[in-house]
């Protein structure tokens, strides 16, 4: 970055060859040697969506989180599909971890922004993820996953209106080994996937958020290989949901989001990237996707 323009190039191959803690360690070296803030420079170097990857990779996990939330209730208008897939897709020590940053760094908790920014059904579903106190356990009880299946089916196929509180009740704390019991013993008792009940049950961001609860219980890399596609096919791109999905699961389960984007779409991920995208920005994406399925 010293001198006359920067070496987009040099940033992309040095920071995608670290992971996430080996480029704290970065600022820190860079602050100790040169006396500035490295992020201040990037911002000030770059712009657009490649910046937002660069300052993104730069940012711990949590707090990369933090910040996206913020910006989903706090920027014009609010981003419903970030909440949800934030919220749907972290475990509790991880939401524990963004509360506790969250309060830290904006002086309220994550839940007033989320009270004061959504509302009605919706609004419960979110405060309950956001609480992060889903049973984490692996202990299946038949006859209770069989009763909740039977309370499912109950608060919406077999009555007229849809009881929203037990769907959100059973599918926001239940652990994953129990709700994909439920789901199956779901299917027997109604004759169709919890999915479409869903959708024909509910509608709008109360939908998104109960069918990405239960495709992430069923298969997050699925779920964020549809994140992916959904960004990415027809018309323009929704680089928002793009960057943070590559930034944020690059370490994770990135290889897991390629094989299952491959098998539900029949075409390579790192393809998507790159018929979509372009410049420094479409380098760095292909960059965390890695290689070509």
């Amino acid at each position: 970055m010293k001198g006359f323009g920067t070496d987009e190039d040099a940033i992309i191959d040095v920071l995608t060859k670290l992971n996430v803690s080996q480029r704290q360690q970065v600022l820190i070296t860079y602050k100790s040697t040169i006396g500035r803030d490295l992020i201040d420079d990037l911002k000030s170097e770059l712009s657009g969506n490649f910046e937002q990857v660069i300052v993104g990779l730069m940012t711990p996990t949590t707090m990369y989180d933090v910040h996206e939330l913020r910006r989903a209730v706090k920027g014009a208008g609010t981003d419903e599909g970030c909440l949800i897939e934030i919220l749907a897709s972290r475990n509790n020590e991880e939401i524990r971890r963004i509360n506790e940053n969250y309060k830290l760094q904006y002086g309220c908790t994550l839940e007033e922004d989320i009270v004061s920014d959504t509302s009605s059904m919706f609004r419960r579903v979110l405060v309950s993820l956001a609480t992060g106190n889903r049973d984490e356990g692996t202990y299946v009880d038949d006859a209770l996953a069989q009763q909740d299946a039977q309370c499912l089916y109950e608060a919406g196929e077999n009555k007229w209106g849809t009881d929203e509180v037990q769907f959100m009740a059973i599918l926001c704390t239940r652990n994953r080994y129990h709700l994909l019991r439920v789901f199956d013993a779901y299917r027997g008792i109604a004759n169709k996937d919890i999915t479409e009940s869903i959708k024909s049950e509910m509608s709008g961001d109360l939908e998104d958020a109960l069918l990405a609860v239960v495709k992430c219980m069923r298969n997050k890399p699925a779920y964020f290989a549809e994140r992916l596609y959904k960004s990415m096919k027809g018309l323009g791109t929704d680089d928002s949901t793009l960057i943070r999905v590559m930034v944020s699961r690059s370490e994770i389960d990135m290889l897991d989001i390629r094989r299952e984007f491959l098998t539900m779409y029949g075409k390579s991920l790192h393809s998507f990237i790159k018929g979509d995208t372009s410049g420094d920005y479409r380098k760095v994406l292909l960059r965390l996707c890695g290689g070509e399925d």
